[in-house]
């Protein structure tokens, strides 16, 4: 049967048809978000209006129009010109120990006095009645005086009770005569790299740093369930200003484990990239099983402490605190625990993350370092809040190639006060562009529970050098402030390159986990005064 030149066309226009449609087919994706002002935070810090998800990962970024048309998803959303961000990273912080704080710790941050510190564990003390009373944030240079309180009153408020209270730099604690006879310090006690204050030759119950922690190892465990609900409760509000991924700064081998189980289970969907303490169980344990990369874990590094705080004057400084001409602070541990430390991790390819406030203590680390990083190098070691940095130091940081890892939030807590501690040093302090321009990064984060936990704070800190209410109107030593660029960077993908996820997280690229924040303020344009107005109106976590 012959076949008719309008069968022959009709065939011909169906197979075009056939053809055209599946052309026009449109790839099923997971979520696509449009219509956004997206700040990728790539190398050329390029910007786009939208992108596609598809398993946990980005695998499309563009325009509106492009995404739309070649891709569909059962979820869209249409952000309607609102800015959209990687997901923010914390680079140091105390996730862990914050969200035990929020269950188990009278919070006394922006106490204006000692009176208002016993109001504070009065109402705690009687909402949540246990042997041990414990609170967190104290600072005494908010008082009037500025003056370390002592155990006295805590003896007439809370008589026969175990009361251990941490300052608000975790480097001192005030603790009740009970906890002194139950650690067994009194005003004879010496102990390498801490400190009991003294008045009237009596102890006031006041600790710095090493016998701080012996103080603080005697507060018993939370139970497992408890430490649960803290870890989730802790994520909650992480998740609440933004923050997707957290570096916790110093853990133990059951806190890793835990968080591990957490994730493993699909309850904890936060990134962690932990920090592990510097005993040798817990560094042979980790370090055996060389570097631990896993979806929602990270663990390849380890955190030492070379000095205290500033607050507390235990910062080791090269020459005395101005305002204690007797005093240049201490270094907490001996040169053969950091050699040991360090040579462990150089051998298991870990990082070295260590606390060094002071200039002495900063320099003293770098050269420590020094003996193990020869020239440049792609180690990451790093040192940890580096707030004082003696002039010729600075370039060693670039020479080494170390990580400056800072907190923007502590300049403006401390700028208040700071130069009475530093004298002509201040100029040295805090100095993040300085430091930025030594490697082209800084790592920036919050030490929170010291700090508060916004990243948008953080940001505000960084460009403004200001406290919320905007003060001092000239800013704090702007010479050393961040552009926006910059700060939005440290709080994305420099960090993401402290911790070596920079192939996985900080920006929004193809390839990348998809976590992402939407905000309804642009943190790049909008007036500087509203930045910590900002607010998270979606944070999404891969």
């Amino acid at each position: 049967m012959k076949t008719s030149a309008k069968q022959i066309l009709i065939a011909s226009f169906a197979l075009i048809l056939i053809f055209m449609s599946s052309c026009n087919q449109k790839t099923p994706v997971d979520l696509i978000v449009h219509n956004a002002n997206i700040y990728t935070v790539d190398n050329d810090f390029s910007k786009a209006q939208a992108f596609a998800v598809k398993d946990g990962k980005f695998v499309a970024v563009g325009d509106s129009e492009t995404i739309l048309s070649q891709y569909t998803a059962e979820e869209t959303i249409d952000a309607q010109g609102d800015a959209v961000y990687p997901g923010f990273m914390d680079g140091h912080c105390h996730f862990t120990g914050y969200g035990e704080d929020l269950v188990r710790w009278a919070d006394l941050k922006g106490c204006r006095s000692f009176d208002e510190v016993i109001e504070r564990l009065q109402t705690h003390d009687s909402l949540y009645p246990s042997e041990w009373l414990l609170g967190r944030g104290w600072d005494q240079n908010l008082w009037e005086g500025a003056e370390f309180p002592d155990n006295t009153r805590l003896a007439e408020a809370f008589p026969n009770k175990k009361v251990l209270l941490t300052r608000v730099d975790g480097h001192a604690v005030l603790v009740s005569k009970e906890v002194l006879d139950l650690a067994a310090i009194n005003e004879n006690t010496k102990m390498d790299g801490g400190m009991a204050m003294v008045k009237d030759g009596q102890c006031t119950g006041v600790l710095l740093d090493n016998l701080a922690d012996a103080a603080k190892a005697l507060v018993p465990k939370m139970e497992t369930a408890q430490r649960v609900q803290a870890f989730l409760k802790a994520e909650e509000n992480c998740m609440a200003v933004g923050l997707t991924s957290v570096t916790d700064a110093g853990l133990d081998i059951a806190t890793i484990e835990l968080i591990d189980s957490l994730q493993q289970a699909g309850q904890l969907k936060m990134h962690v990239n932990a920090m592990v303490n510097p005993d040798d169980e817990t560094m042979d344990h980790f370090m055996s099983q060389g570097i631990i990369d896993k979806e929602r874990l990270t663990v390849r590094s380890v955190k030492i402490y070379a000095d205290g705080a500033l607050g507390s004057r235990g910062a080791k400084l090269l020459e005395p605190y101005s305002d204690d001409p007797s005093n240049t602070g201490l270094m907490v541990e001996s040169d053969g625990f950091y050699r040991h430390v360090c040579q462990k991790a150089y051998d298991a390819g870990y990082q070295v993350c260590c606390h060094a406030i002071g200039d002495g203590g900063v320099h003293h680390i770098l050269d420590i370092y020094s003996e193990y990083l020869k020239d440049k190098n792609d180690l990451r070691w790093r040192i940890e809040h580096s707030q004082v940095v003696n002039e010729a130091d600075f370039q060693r940081y670039g020479e080494l190639s170390v990580i400056p890892s800072i907190q923007t939030t502590h300049c403006t807590s401390d700028m208040d006060w700071a130069d009475e501690r530093l004298g002509k040093r201040i100029k040295n302090a805090y100095a993040y562009q300085r430091l930025l321009q030594q490697n082209g990064l800084v790592v920036n984060g919050t030490d929170f529970p010291i700090e508060d936990i916004s990243p948008i704070y953080t940001f505000y800190a960084a460009v403004a050098r200001k406290h919320l209410d905007g003060t001092p109107t000239e800013g704090f030593q702007m010479e050393n402030a961040l552009t926006r660029e910059q700060a939005l960077r440290s709080i994305t993908i420099w960090v993401a390159k402290g911790c070596f996820l920079e192939d996985r997280k900080g920006s929004i690229e193809v390839g990348k986990d998809a976590d992402f924040v939407i905000l309804d303020k642009d943190l790049m344009t909008v007036a500087e005064n509203e930045i910590p107005e900002a607010k998270v109106k979606i944070c999404h976590i891969q």
